[in-house]
């Protein structure tokens, strides 16, 4: 659903078309009038159009880095199920080893019976 939603940011109206509900439309107007408040109150004497593109380069900076940071853990998470999927691999191998291994101690096992067997009928 599409929705038109207005907001004003530092008196000046904008007639948004979104997917987004208004409210939450409402918050990021209401979040970024007060960046570019906070900015303009922070003593440097800046306009609301020079504080605008000051907070729009502080949060495409903090996004920037986000991303960032996003492909650092998609890349951790593929290293953890590539080892995962290694170890499932190494884990399998050791299980059929195991299973083999197990069987030829049942195989040596009744070679020493036979020999004992054969031994006490002498």
């Amino acid at each position: 659903m599409i929705n038109d939603v207005k907001v004003i940011v530092c008196g000046k109206e904008y007639k948004i078309r979104t997917a987004e509900t208004p409210n939450y439309v409402y918050s990021l107007a209401r979040s970024l009038e007060s960046k570019i408040n906070d900015h303009m109150n922070s003593g440097s004497g800046t306009s609301p159009y020079t504080a605008a593109i000051m907070v729009s380069l502080s949060i495409l900076d903090d996004l920037n880095k986000a991303n960032q940071r996003l492909e650092d853990i998609r890349s951790q998470t593929k290293e953890y199920v590539d080892e995962a999927g290694k170890s499932r691999i190494e884990r399998d191998s050791a299980v059929k080893e195991i299973e083999a291994l197990k069987a030829k101690i049942v195989q040596l096992e009744n070679m020493v019976k036979l020999k004992q067997l054969k031994e006490s009928i002498e």
